[in-house]
């Protein structure tokens, strides 16, 4: 049986939820659990807090986790990442109050930075050469500066709200970008049960990019608009009971399906129609 950590909570704990139940696990769960068999995929799903998977995960204890890329880094773990996920995007940031933000990176020589994630900004201190006082707070670091026991804040932001809120300035660029991944232990062995449970995380995955474009053409233009959706291999096309007409089936990408909807309007296609795919195998 497949053991499996998952974020119990936090930004990631929903889509993480949804992307299962997407790939046919977690079909029922109260928000209480702690750990939910799955008999019918042989899977028991683990929901830890998310600093915690990676941990789980690279001790070998867990066969797979989801988490955040932040937290695999800084908890120094040895679980292997699989895939990005493509969900739970954020990058770490360094922030300090209006006054001191004139002085950009260089003003944080000598000074104190709060963070809850010590070994990602030691290791970029270090590769500038930067001497700093890490503070190391478990949780929201906003008020640190207020407070007093901190000059500069390192976080996890997603749109930088919060800490403007609490009148900081972002400076310099990203640390590192983030989003949540699919991660596995170094000992974890290879199995039919192992690759099923891979491919379908990467079936939704795939699906989510692409849409179904269903329209009417007529037979003279079909060479036109099959450059429009050539589909993965080739489109579908099937004969319409009016003469002259066909239909065509075919996968296309979900950021280009308005230009492809619009491209097919335009040269006379008719019942032109974008549905969900929930998975596939290419």
């Amino acid at each position: 049986m497949l053991k499996i950590a998952i974020p119990n909570k936090g930004q990631l704990a929903e889509p993480t939820q949804k992307l299962l139940r997407e790939a046919g696990y977690l079909k029922s769960h109260h928000p209480r659990d702690l750990v939910v068999s799955d008999p019918e995929n042989d899977v028991e799903f683990f929901f830890l807090r998310p600093r915690d998977v990676a941990t789980y995960v690279g001790a070998g204890t867990l066969d797979f986790g989801i988490t955040g890329k932040d937290l695999l880094i800084d908890s120094k773990s040895k679980a292997l990442t699989v895939m990005e996920l493509g969900f739970g995007q954020s990058s770490f940031r360094l922030a300090v109050s209006v006054e001191k933000s004139a002085q950009g990176i260089a003003g944080l020589k000598g000074s104190r930075i709060a963070t809850s994630y010590p070994n990602i900004l030691q290791e970029w201190l270090n590769k500038l050469n930067i001497k700093a006082e890490i503070v190391v707070l478990d949780g929201a670091v906003e008020n640190a500066i207020i407070l007093g026991v901190a000059d500069a804040v390192a976080d996890v932001v997603d749109t930088g709200t919060t800490l403007k809120q609490a009148g900081l300035v972002i400076i310099g660029d990203p640390i590192i970008e983030s989003q949540a991944i699919l991660l596995r232990g170094q000992k974890t062995i290879d199995s039919s049960e192992t690759e099923n449970f891979i491919r379908r995380i990467s079936s939704v995955l795939v699906a989510r990019e692409y849409v179904m474009v269903d329209y009417d053409i007529e037979q003279s233009k079909v060479e036109i608009v099959t450059k429009i959706t050539p589909g993965i291999e080739s489109p579908t096309i099937s004969p319409l009971h009016e003469t002259g007409w066909v239909a065509v089936r075919a996968m296309t990408k979900r950021k280009d399906m308005h230009r492809i909807m619009d491209e097919l309007y335009a040269v006379g296609a008719k019942g032109v129609i974008a549905t969900e795919i929930m998975a596939c195998r290419l």
